[in-house]
């Protein structure tokens, strides 16, 4: 059975070993677990952070940080590395006076993080989870997802197998990554709870060497909001 356990730290600052930092509120990692981290460490950890400004300055960020960008009542509507999310992911909540900016390689950072973990916990197959809050379409609240990961396939695909009457499933495929990041992200808090590292044991998950970036995102053109992006004008800049 899947278990989650959050860890209470201190504040991350700027700058600071990540790894270290890691080993110290973790007591262990096993073979076959999942770490998830909070982005703000990630962030943090890699010095994207620049003083807050004014709304222009932030306008400015949004816009240069995201491959699209819709002003809306309350935030801004961004697509990011092929994901649907607020401000481009600019964050200033427990920011001490920041903008906190997503890195641009999150699967790097992912990997990296992980490499080292593997080498401290003395373990081979190990799972890393990027989250950051996300708000779904006429849902109130945020939800934990997965900005990167690293170590396990984040998708599985459910097309051609049976269901319970044995009819054949057309488009199933099982967004694993972002599930895992959700159930995380709730035990971890959004407030000031102070628990931003979650283990996950025991995840139903096929853990690999290689973690193939490209399959949790899908086309655009096929999406099924693309309707919507089409019509609020939301044009999409390639990378």
């Amino acid at each position: 059975m899947m278990k989650i356990t959050a860890y209470h730290t201190s504040v991350f600052r700027s700058g600071q070993d990540l790894v270290k930092f890691i080993v110290r509120y973790v007591p262990q990692l096993q073979e076959k677990d999942i770490l998830v981290v909070s982005s703000k460490l990630i962030c943090l950890w890699k010095e994207c952070a620049v003083p807050a400004g004014s709304a222009r300055q932030k306008e400015q960020l949004i816009r240069t940080h995201s491959q699209a960008a819709l002003k809306t009542k309350l935030a801004w509507l961004t697509i990011k590395n092929g994901m649907v999310m607020t401000n481009a992911g600019l964050d200033e909540s427990n920011a001490d006076g920041k903008f906190l900016l997503l890195p641009d390689d999150l699967y790097a950072c992912a990997h990296e993080l992980r490499q080292k973990l593997q080498r401290c916990y003395r373990v081979k197959k190990l799972g890393i989870i990027i989250t950051d809050s996300m708000i779904l379409p006429l849902r109130a609240g945020v939800i934990g997802a997965a900005v990167a990961y690293s170590g396990f396939e984040g998708v599985r695909d459910e097309r051609g197998k049976k269901d319970l009457f044995g009819r054949a499933l057309k488009t199933t495929l099982v967004n694993t990554a972002d599930a895992l990041a959700a159930a995380a992200a709730l035990t971890m808090g959004e407030r000031n709870e102070r628990q931003p590292l979650c283990r996950v044991e025991q995840a139903p998950v096929k853990f690999v060497n290689k973690t193939d970036r490209t399959e949790i995102i899908y086309p655009p053109e096929q999406d099924l909001y693309a309707p919507l992006f089409k019509a609020a004008g939301l044009k999409i800049r390639r990378k």
